[in-house]
């Protein structure tokens, strides 16, 4: 006959449940609105570049490095069209990037940056600033089209936002988590820590840190499980000098991460080395609560 849970056995069940649907609900708060309302960013890697799923919103960042800078579009079928062209909002730079759109090789808009008065705009999801120049939108008949970035002197950083339908899913959210902190360093200038005063950015970090207090919560379980086989017992808890230490590798390990490349990793084992630095506190305050109420 099967011995029934015990009290605690039954605490740390109910806590489990509750942690794991705490995480969900911040998956939710944090990363899904703000990603709703986003263009799905792509650095520029190579000229031309194919742009597929023309419709979905897509933020295409680069620089003119002496050539235009061409992008094209093949549909078997119409659809909705829609090209802007923006740049950053930064010290030095020139409101000078144009585009021009062709349809099979024939000119079939200019999107003329010299005639147009451009207007600042503001973008919550990474919390950047860009100067928003001219716009295209028209249904589209199938074909191949061709949009070709130039500006004065072919050396201007830009933005080309192509397609309207703002749609995110779980890969293009932490894809966009490991471009924006570049996109930061690279091309507006900031330093990657700027990406904390976004919800994204500092919902991230809460995220990481609720799985790494999760994980921290099942290793101590196990480890309190299997050290009962053991002649020696569960391991003795860390002292006051060693939760500092974890306390500072966990700091170090945040500062890192929020500075460069806002690893997931290095947020994880941060959170990590701060539930083995808190552990402890925890549980004493727990068995003096329990001598209390004795």
């Amino acid at each position: 006959m099967t011995a029934p849970a015990s009290g605690k056995t039954r605490r740390n069940t109910s806590c489990m449940k509750t942690l794991l649907i705490t995480i969900t609900l911040l998956f939710a708060i944090f990363l899904l609105p703000t990603a709703t309302f986003a263009h799905q960013p792509r650095i520029v890697k190579e000229n031309p570049t194919v742009v597929t799923l023309p419709e979905v919103s897509k933020a295409y960042y680069g620089t003119l490095d002496g050539k235009p800078a061409v992008y094209t579009i093949r549909s078997e079928k119409a659809f909705a069209l829609y090209v802007g062209v923006l740049v950053p909002d930064i010290a030095g730079q020139k409101k000078d990037v144009s585009a021009v759109i062709l349809k099979d090789g024939k000119q079939l808009a200019l999107l003329d940056s010299t005639n147009f008065q451009w207007k600042t705009f503001f973008e919550e999801f990474g919390r950047d600033t860009y100067w928003k120049g001219p716009e295209y939108k028209a249904q589209a008949d199938a074909g191949t089209y061709e949009i070709r970035v130039t500006s004065a002197n072919n050396d201007s950083k830009y933005s080309l936002a192509v397609g309207e339908i703002e749609t995110f899913d779980f890969k293009e959210g932490m894809n966009a988590l490991t471009l924006i902190p570049e996109l930061k360093k690279d091309f507006f200038n900031k330093s990657p820590i700027d990406f904390i005063l976004s919800p994204l950015g500092w919902g991230f970090i809460l995220i990481m840190f609720v799985l790494a207090f999760i994980s921290g919560f099942i290793y101590r379980a196990l480890l309190k499980r299997f050290a009962r086989n053991t002649t020696h017992g569960a391991s003795k808890n860390i002292g006051t000098n060693d939760r500092m230490v974890r306390a500072l590798i966990g700091t170090v390990l945040l500062l890192i991460a929020i500075t460069t490349t806002w690893s997931p990793w290095l947020l994880f084992f941060s959170g990590f080395a701060f539930f083995a630095a808190l552990f402890r506190a925890m549980l004493i305050k727990s068995t003096a609560l329990q001598s209390q109420a004795l």
